[in-house]
């Protein structure tokens, strides 16, 4: 496995993981479109995504890297995970929804307040632990071990660039977002990753 591919399957299983629509996305989003901490709010947002996905690739690969037979069950579980996400993009695709950010309000609420909203609404969703400490770390640990930081930095560099797209471009993506013919496309892209990111996790997992 090179480099660039490393990097590459870190980027789009990253990228492919935040695309649904979710709490976290609708709240990056109507930060972007009120104006209110936008920096603060992208940056603890991605600077999460990172911490997390590392302690998932370095804990899984540390814990199983010595059990062979442990990890190639690590990959099939990944791989039936990124299968069921795949089909769960696909029935969004047939079935699309939108994304609406709700209304600018009038007063700007302070930013301890707006990075504790952040925190809530990352940390305490379920989900977020499955997805980068579970699932990435499952696909991190599959990668050779001087090529699992380009892994963690293709992965760290989608979710920056996402929520920085989401929060600062808030204002040009909202009207799209709020298309379902724009969610349909994007979740076929995202069924369709999740699929070739599944068979190359069980490729390398059993040559």
């Amino acid at each position: 496995m090179s480099a660039a591919s490393s990097f590459l399957a870190g980027f789009g299983l990253s990228l492919s993981l935040i695309l649904a629509i979710g709490a976290q996305n609708a709240f990056v989003l109507r930060q972007g479109l009120r104006r209110e901490h936008v920096g603060a709010v992208v940056g603890v947002c991605a600077a999460l995504d990172v911490v997390l996905m590392a302690i998932g690739v370095s804990g899984v690969a540390a814990a199983l890297g010595r059990h062979p037979v442990a990890l190639a069950a690590l990959a099939v579980g990944g791989a039936s995970f990124l299968i069921c996400y795949g089909a769960q993009a696909v029935r969004r695709a047939l079935r699309p929804l939108s994304l609406h950010a709700g209304e600018a309000s009038q007063a700007a609420p302070a930013l301890r307040a707006v990075l504790a909203q952040t925190l809530a609404i990352t940390l305490l969703n379920p989900h977020v632990y499955l997805d980068t400490v579970l699932l990435v770390g499952a696909v991190g640990a599959q990668q050779p071990a001087a090529l699992r930081p380009l892994f963690l930095l293709g992965a760290g560099m989608a979710s920056g660039l996402w929520f920085g797209a989401l929060g600062y471009g808030a204002r040009v993506l909202a009207p799209v977002f709020a298309r379902p013919r724009a969610w349909r496309v994007l979740d076929a892209v995202v069924a369709i990753t999740m699929f070739v990111l599944a068979a190359m996790l069980l490729r390398s997992a059993f040559g």
